[in-house]
């Protein structure tokens, strides 16, 4: 995989006045995949997955704005509805007609929110542990919102930041923080995820303001409304150690026309580190069985 004839090139498409980064695992006569990764994460968390799946299609992973290689926001704007607008504009700048997605987490709900604006833009679409917003959970008053989200501002200017010796040392934070991932693992995320300042130490390449919330979210009742507009065969995915509730109790499913659920055993919330392998195998025979309707 560290071959030069394996390496996925980068590239860059502007958006809103940012340079974006996606990785680009070539390929592009295949259909295309885009890999979206979840929050204070980067495209190449994807590399296991985007190196199988670029015989059978054109992998792109986009790092979304303040993540990985792609510039921060001034002003700290990252709502959902800005990252649908990127990857709208990303979709755009590769001329792609139609894609298949596979998004993580805060990803998962960017995908789902893409689909079920552009229903007739997606293909296939899978969530790995992405619905992060489902009947039960209770939301906060916009007042409380609002006021919470000002004084996370004001303490995100004020924290320190957090600085590595090395990249070794912030793979075993990565470690410490999930007990699945393995050392080779956390290395080649922390290796991704990290830059080096002038003096010699390392910092997240996300931006400290991806996390205070946005306070102008979308309701409940506008996600149903999109999950019902999403068109073509879904697959949610939950892990059974998610700290996320599982789509199958949690009152989702029944707002989708065309989606079916699994579930694996022994993962956590990072579904795609924990169980690679489990779930390659489920994403090429969903794949497979979409295809073939």
């Amino acid at each position: 995989m560290d071959a030069a004839i394996d390496a996925p090139q980068s590239r860059y498409y502007h958006s809103q006045g940012l340079r974006l980064h996606f990785t680009d695992w070539g390929n592009p006569q295949a259909p295309p995949l885009l890999l979206v990764h979840g929050g204070l994460d980067h495209s190449r968390s994807w590399d296991h997955l985007a190196h199988a799946l670029r015989r059978n299609f054109h992998v792109v992973a986009p790092d979304l704005r303040g993540h990985g290689e792609s510039e921060w926001a001034t002003g700290s704007s990252y709502s959902l509805a800005d990252h649908v607008y990127d990857l709208t504009g990303l979709v755009n700048a590769a001329g792609f007609e139609k894609v298949s997605v596979v998004g993580h987490s805060m990803g998962g709900m960017v995908s789902l929110t893409y689909a079920g604006v552009f229903p007739g833009k997606v293909s296939r679409l899978v969530a790995l542990d992405g619905v992060t917003n489902y009947p039960a959970r209770r939301v906060k008053p916009a007042d409380v919102r609002i006021a919470e989200w000002i004084s996370d501002l004001d303490k995100l200017a004020q924290r320190k930041i957090r600085r590595y010796a090395s990249v070794a040392d912030g793979a075993e934070r990565m470690l410490h923080r999930n007990r699945h991932l393995t050392r080779e693992q956390a290395m080649h995320l922390a290796t991704h995820g990290l830059k080096q300042s002038p003096d010699g130490t390392y910092g997240w390449k996300f931006d400290p303001y991806l996390r205070a919330r946005a306070p102008y979210r979308l309701s409940l009742e506008d996600h149903i409304g999109l999950w019902s507009r999403i068109a073509c065969p879904t697959l949610l995915v939950s892990g059974s150690e998610s700290f996320l509730p599982d789509p199958a109790t949690a009152g989702v499913m029944k707002h989708f026309e065309n989606a079916e659920l699994a579930r694996i055993e022994g993962a956590g919330h990072w579904l795609q580190h924990d169980k690679p392998d489990e779930v390659l195998d489920l994403l090429k025979k969903f794949f497979e069985q979409a295809e073939s309707k």
